[in-house]
């Protein structure tokens, strides 16, 4: 058999578009290196199909002769383990990152210890109603116990709505989030119009790269939100459960939002859900510190038999009701200050132990949302570092495979030169001998 004179040409053509697809591929990569949800990309070859070349007739056998390379498709570089490892860590490390943040809030409206927190402010009043018991017929250590509650009562008043403050924010951000313009909407609205341009390229025989970075940067987006779980059609597709929702948040191009979550759901939703609930933890801080504000009423009042010093019963509703004329010193005419020095011995006492044991409750919470906080980011930062070590642009690395690349470009230039050059030759002998 006769091997086809351009054979060799072919054969040298297809290397050189092989090589130039990779030096293009290869400069992609760099020219994306800083690009944020980038995947690496390489081409992907395999030898076209053989000449096959019959054996003589006298001694048999025969032989295959390569005809070059075919370029098969681009394919990202993507570990699909990883990016669920990554997703479920992005989760948890945004709970952990809105748990702090929330916490960090209530812990800064205690303002403890200092010259204006609750604690100094309770101290100053047992001291005034000591002055008080030392001077009881004084009209300025009278209205310096008024005055002194009234700035006890204020205090309360303050810390408790700073406490609920950090409580309807989270409301507000939670409802921000998930409303028909937040990002909950918006990503799986985009996710969806992808998965219909996915599709469509799938089934044409087209590796849509670009769209699919875009799609999984929307799914890392999302996950920060709330837990996540994607599965992946034959067509290209993807259906996107969300958090604990009944339905799927994405079903190719069926976006189902709004829907009910609960603070289950993790991520930065669930966290809010938790601490703008009433049982949450700030819900729970809200419940210690009335505790300790009706500790205080209830103790002041009950020395304060003819007119109650306080009203209210709450942190947010404690008041002062006593005027300087309406205090009472003494039980009767021959008792002394007892009910003033009754007051002044509240000091250290119930109120104060339960309110350091609140103190002590906030603090210990903050805590532990930190040192959960620093976990997760420890284990979220090694998560990514994998995940990029296989999908990220090591320029170092693009760099010798353009090097490795420009020389099989060369190679194969030569090899046609040197066809075509032994084409020539053979041409121009054959010419002559006519």
């Amino acid at each position: 058999m006769t091997i086809p004179s351009f054979t060799g040409l072919q054969t040298a053509l297809s290397g050189l578009e092989a090589a130039q697809a990779a030096i293009t591929t290869t400069g992609e990569n760099i020219a994306n290196a800083n690009t944020a949800g980038y995947t690496r990309q390489t081409v992907q070859t395999t030898p076209t199909a053989p000449l096959t070349i019959p054996g003589n007739t006298q001694q048999g056998g025969g032989t295959q002769l390569g005809t070059g390379v075919s370029i098969t498709d681009i394919t990202r570089i993507r570990n699909q383990f990883l990016d669920v490892q990554y997703r479920a860590q992005n989760t948890g490390t945004s709970n952990a990152n809105s748990n702090t943040s929330e916490l960090g809030q209530v812990q800064t409206a205690l303002n403890e210890p200092s010259d204006n927190g609750l604690q100094s402010v309770m101290s100053k009043f047992w001291g005034a109603w000591s002055g008080l018991a030392s001077s009881p017929t004084n009209p300025a250590a009278q209205q310096a116990v008024v005055d002194a509650g009234q700035t006890l009562a204020s205090t309360f008043n303050a810390v408790s709505q700073q406490m609920q403050t950090v409580q309807s924010q989270a409301a507000q951000q939670y409802a921000s989030l998930t409303g028909a313009n937040g990002q909950v909407a918006d990503d799986a609205q985009q996710i969806a119009t992808l998965n219909s341009q996915i599709s469509s390229a799938t089934q044409a025989g087209i590796s849509p790269n670009t769209l699919l970075d875009q799609r999984d940067k929307l799914l890392d987006d999302l996950s920060s939100l709330a837990q996540i779980s994607v599965s992946t059609g034959s067509n290209g597709a993807v259906t996107v459960n969300f958090g604990d929702a009944s339905s799927p948040l994405v079903s190719g191009t069926t976006v189902t939002w709004p829907q009910t979550l609960t603070s289950a759901a993790g991520g930065q939703l669930g966290s809010l859900l938790n601490m703008s609930s009433a049982t949450g933890p700030i819900g729970q801080y809200l419940s210690s510190l009335d505790n300790v504000a009706g500790q205080v009423i209830s103790s002041v009042n009950a020395l304060q038999p003819s007119s109650p010093f306080f009203t209210g019963t709450t942190a947010g509703t404690m008041a002062v009701s006593a005027t300087a004329s309406t205090l009472q010193t003494s039980s009767s005419s021959t008792s002394g200050p007892d009910l003033a020095q009754g007051i002044a011995s509240l000091a250290n006492g119930p109120a104060d132990q339960a309110y350091a044991a609140f103190v002590a409750q906030v603090g210990s919470g903050v805590q532990a949302a930190q040192s959960t906080q620093s976990t997760q980011q420890a284990v979220l930062t090694a998560v990514s570092n994998q995940r990029q070590s296989v999908s990220g642009v090591s320029l170092d690395e693009e760099m010798t495979n353009l090097i490795q690349y420009q020389q099989a470009y060369q190679a194969s230039a030569r090899v046609m030169n040197a066809i075509n050059s032994t084409l020539d030759t053979l041409i121009n002998s054959v010419g002559s001998g006519l």
